[in-house]
Formats: C-alpha cells, structure tokens, sequence
C-alpha cells in the first residue's frame, strides 16, 4: 500500500511519549507502520502569521500536487514501451519515493530554518513555478521530436508516393551538370509497366531511347527515370499524367460533419475506402480519438488520404 497519512498531536511531556502511545494503539496492532517524520524548529512567528500563511500553504499544496502528477504521468507517457518500470525513475533527491517519505530530512541549504516561513514558502513556490516551465518547455520539446521522427518514419517505410527518395536515388541516376538533357522520375503503377516501356519515348519529342531504368519497387509501383530534353520537360509531365503516371491531378474535396458518437467507425470506413492510396500508412493510422498527454494528435495524425480538422467550437465565445 503506498498510501500514506502525515499526522501531528500535541506533545505531553516529552515527544517520546506521544510516539510511543501511538506506536502501542496503532503498529502493535497491525494497524500501520509508522516513521518518525522529522521537522527542524522553524522560525514560526506571530499567530496572525500563522494563520495568513496557511491560506497560502493549502493553495501551494494543490499546485504542487498537480505539478508531481503531471510530471509522474508524462514519465509514463513516454516510457510507453515499459510503463511498468517507470516507477523506477520517479525518485527523489536520488531515492524511490516510499524511502525519500519514511526517511525525511529537512534539507538545510535549500531552506534554511532562520529565515521565516513565509519566505521559505515563496521559495517553494518560486521553485515549482520554475519546474512547471521545464516540463513544459521539455514537453514541447520532445512532442516536437517525436512528431519529427514520425514523419520520417512513415516516409522512409511509406508508398513511394509520398516517402521520401533522398535515400533511394543516387546521382548515377541521372544526367547532371547537361545543358540541354535532364533526367524525371515517374512512378509507374505495377499495371502499366508494360504500358510505360512502350510509350514513354513517344510521350514527347526528344525523349532519349533506352532511357528508362526502375530505381526502387514497392506493392503499388515502381519508380523510373527517364532522360529527355529540357525543352520538352513540361510537354512529357502532360503526357505523363493523361496516361496516369506519377501523383493524380484531380481531386475532390468533400466536407464531413461525423456523429461523435461513431466517429471511430468513419475513420475505419474512409481508411478501408482509401487504403489503395498507400497502404503501409494506412495500415499504420493512429486513432484520432486516443488521447495523447501533450501531444496534438490532430496536427500530427496521417491518413492516406488528406484530411484536416476545422473545430468551430474554437470561435464560439458564448
């Protein structure tokens, strides 16, 4: 059990004494297990301060306990793969948590006992303040790189339609340094291979023959060069995408307004629907309604198809 209670009772003759009347009505009988919780003789002041203060220590207990259970969860979060060693590295000042709360000590340096207990309370203060900022700070931070790696991912193992080719292709590939020739990439539908090797050098002038060469194939298609005159470039990407090859150019933009109790059940359809347009991504979409601490799924969920979130409750400022 990881429940504690912090309690205090006025001393009769000796502080001995109440600690050993507890320990008879409460750890004999297997009620708890009890730890002396030692507290230094602080500058206490005036009663009216006293009473001033406690107002403020009751607000700073609640930050402060928001504060540990956010900072507890993000660890969790993204310890995702073993979540269940992330108690391990919730420590204070270098211990576990049960050790840190039944062997206290007050720490002298931080909070020396001559100064008053207000102002040892502002520098509590001012010190969770500064951790809030942090994790924030590093939230952001590693959101941020997470949603980067991501991205990367899903472009290095994705269609050849949307990954990325700056680690497929090497210069050898292509014409350089040419004043007149150049060389295109053209993804090719596995269907239209046969297609592609009868037409290409016809789908303008100046299309050098024998040109064509698959760099990389993937299950929907292959990527090809092919070198032809600059001058031709624009004529043989018309060409090219009448006969569909290469991305489409047509696209129909369709606004949808999901019942939220089913909006799971929308996304499995569109993703059914739309998985042709790359299926290793889409196989791989995260859910739109799994709730991420810290992290905007919105803007960092992909889908085979284009989507984008216009949420007009975000206007509504009755």
């Amino acid at each position: 059990m990881s429940e504690y209670w912090l309690i205090s009772a006025p001393v009769d003759k000796s502080n001995q004494q109440i600690w050993e009347r507890m320990n008879t009505v409460t750890e004999k009988a297997s009620l708890s297990n009890n730890y002396k919780f030692l507290i230094p003789e602080l500058k206490v002041g005036t009663l009216d301060s006293l009473v001033g203060l406690s107002d403020e220590l009751g607000k700073l207990d609640t930050f402060v306990e928001g504060i540990v259970k956010k900072l507890a969860q993000y660890t969790a979060d993204i310890m995702e793969d073993s979540k269940d060693k992330a108690q391990e590295n919730l420590l204070a000042n270098g211990v576990d948590l049960h050790r840190y709360v039944t062997h206290f000590q007050w720490d002298m340096a931080k909070y020396p006992i001559k100064q008053s207990l207000q102002n040892i309370t502002e520098v509590i203060a001012k010190q969770i303040s500064q951790i809030d900022t942090d994790l924030k700070s590093r939230a952001m931070t590693y959101n941020n790189t997470k949603g980067n790696l991501q991205n990367l991912e899903r472009k290095a193992v994705g269609s050849l339609l949307t990954r990325t080719l700056a680690d497929i292709v090497n210069k050898e590939d292509f014409v350089l340094d040419s004043e007149y020739l150049t060389t295109l990439l053209a993804f090719v539908p596995k269907s239209n291979y046969i297609n592609w090797q009868k037409t290409y050098e016809s789908l303008s002038d100046m299309v050098v023959p024998r040109s064509t060469k698959m760099i990389i194939e993937d299950t929907e298609g292959a990527l090809f060069t092919v070198t032809l005159f600059k001058k031709t470039v624009d004529e043989f990407k018309i060409r090219a995408r009448e006969n569909k090859y290469g991305l489409p150019v047509n696209f129909q933009a369709m606004l949808l307004q999901p019942n939220k109790k089913t909006m799971k059940r929308l996304r499995d359809v569109l993703n059914a629907l739309f998985k042709h347009l790359d299926e290793v991504a889409a196989a791989s979409t995260i859910d739109a309604n799994m709730d991420i601490p810290g992290l905007n799924v919105n803007q960092q969920d992909y889908y085979a198809y284009v989507y984008f979130k216009i949420d007009i409750d975000l206007f509504n400022f009755k």
